[in-house]
């Protein structure tokens, strides 16, 4: 698997939002800015799960953070995202490299958490930003 230090964030753990994990999220790491990258965004709940696109016109907007210990920080967030081997059933996400684009244009490989599930029954969020 690819190492990077670079997570994208889109939904719940953004900078703005009040809750624990975006807190710690935003002692644990460095705004490196917005961005986006192709995928489509879905409303699960309360919070959003995104998929990756081929089509570049799918865009899903978010936060691009560099971590300042990618092991603590992970160690903590798949456990809030539902990633892992102590599950019975799917994990609600998956973790993957994907090239993210800031708002200058410059890519990067950065770790996203991928929606895990059939979106069939789930309404997207066109705009592709959750906080809007």
């Amino acid at each position: 698997m690819e190492a990077s230090d670079y997570l994208f964030v889109y939904g719940t753990l953004q900078k703005n939002l009040d809750n624990d994990m975006s807190k710690f999220l935003s002692e644990n790491a460095q705004i490196v800015g917005k961005g986006y990258f192709h995928g489509k965004l879905y409303r699960v709940s309360w919070f959003p799960g995104a998929i990756t696109s081929i089509n570049t016109s799918d865009k899903v907007y978010g936060s691009i953070f560099k971590l300042i210990n990618s092991e603590t920080v992970f160690n903590v967030l798949d456990d809030y995202e539902g990633v892992g081997d102590n599950h019975t059933k799917p994990n609600l996400y998956r973790k993957e490299i994907v090239t993210a684009y800031l708002e200058n244009r410059d890519a990067l490989k950065t770790w996203v958490y991928i929606y895990n599930h059939s979106i069939s029954h789930l309404k997207q969020i066109i705009s592709g930003d959750f906080l809007k």
